[in-house]
């Protein structure tokens, strides 16, 4: 294998050796020299490292084999492939990791910084995958606080002889996908490419239930707001909003990867394959579809809501409009009649006090009837 490295962008194209986009310097972190393989054998064990497991296929089958560097030497001398899983690997593990499998340095320190976007880069006869992950978080009423989906990462490394899937957050699917992977020997004999796509099935359907799930929200949303006595409140609205923002930031980027692995040649992925990628593709449009429809309706939703809180504050503050216009009759009169003139003749009528109160009450009952016919009573 060639020590040169050349890496890809997130649509694929192609960079010049020796570099990244951003002036970094290339190439694997390994040493030259005759002790290079030496160093690759006693650089890792599995057995000792927290969250790691692998396993070993040749023929279709998972094969008995317990020495873990003697199954990475039979598979890179062809004889099948080996499937390394970890779980928030350390610096310290990653470095071991690469330089046992000769992995590109850039995409090591992708692995351990993480929060990376879905993208897709290709050293060699190599490739390094970021897949964005959601998922649904249930819950029994959707409120300001609610977390409605949380997310991670699977970074996957894929080459002719091996395939290392890393999990940073997110659910745990790969035990679960392994196991099932491991029960179809016509799947297994088809290479370390075979995992790469399952493990995007995977986080596909996963996008797709979780639109789904969104939806039921949404409609939750969208029949509390519209209701006749609907609610004025915009916080639901508005946390659910920035809930799909999120979901979007891991859906979208996925597209341009999937692209790429269905359409251009990559040494680790046969020809034959691209259908099955061109199929993953297919599904992803339809959820990306199905996400930028839930956005704009609850975009309406949201603008919806905020227009029946600003009516419902112009009512009330048309009704207080009218309680103080009817006050303002028995205020006035009563201000009138407080200035104790002597030159006030109604302050000594007999039956002053009463005509004074009805007028009041007449002026009151006026000027409500008025403000009712106006709506705003």
């Amino acid at each position: 294998m060639s020590t040169t490295a050349s890496s890809t962008d997130q649509s694929g194209v192609p960079e010049p050796p020796g570099g990244d986009a951003h002036g970094r310097p290339g190439g694997p972190r390994r040493p030259d020299g005759p002790e290079r393989a030496e160093l690759r054998r006693a650089a890792f064990d599995p057995d000792t490292a927290p969250g790691v497991s692998w396993h070993w296929y040749a023929d279709g089958r998972v094969q008995p084999e317990t020495d873990f560097r003697h199954a990475v030497d039979s598979a890179r001398a062809g004889a099948g492939y080996v499937w390394l899983g970890l779980r928030d690997p350390s610096e310290q593990l990653m470095d071991a990791v690469g330089m046992m499998f000769e992995l590109h340095e850039l995409a090591s320190e992708d692995v351990v910084e993480g929060h990376q976007r879905s993208k897709l880069e290709s050293f060699d006869d190599n490739l390094f995958m970021v897949i964005s992950t959601v998922d649904y978080v249930e819950h029994d009423k959707l409120t300001e606080t609610s977390e409605i989906v949380s997310t991670g990462e699977v970074m996957v490394f894929l080459g002719p002889w091996y395939i290392i899937t890393v999990r940073k957050r997110g659910r745990h699917a790969m035990r679960l996908l392994r196991r099932d992977f491991e029960t179809d020997p016509d799947e297994m004999v088809m290479g370390p490419w075979r995992v790469l796509y399952r493990v995007l099935d995977l986080v596909i359907d996963d996008f797709a239930q979780t639109a789904a799930e969104m939806e039921e929200d949404v409609e939750e949303i969208e029949a509390a707001v519209f209701a006749k006595d609907g609610e004025h409140e915009v916080e639901r609205p508005y946390q659910l909003k920035r809930e799909l923002i999120e979901f979007k930031r891991r859906v979208f980027p996925l597209q341009a990867p999937l692209q790429a692995l269905q359409t251009r040649r990559y040494a680790a992925i046969p020809e034959d394959a691209h259908a099955y990628f061109r199929e993953l593709a297919d599904h992803l449009q339809a959820t990306r579809e199905s996400v930028a429809s839930l956005d704009e309706v609850l975009g309406t939703i949201l603008q919806a809501a905020l227009n029946r809180t600003s009516v419902s504050d112009n009512q009330d503050m048309r009704k207080i409009s009218a309680a103080v216009a009817i006050l303002a009759v028995p205020t006035t009169l009563g201000a009138i009649y407080g200035m104790n003139f002597d030159n006030m003749p109604e302050l000594h009528t007999k039956n002053g006090y009463f005509v004074v109160i009805g007028i009041m009450l007449v002026g009151m009952a006026a000027v409500a009837w008025y403000f009712r016919r106006r709506h705003w009573l």
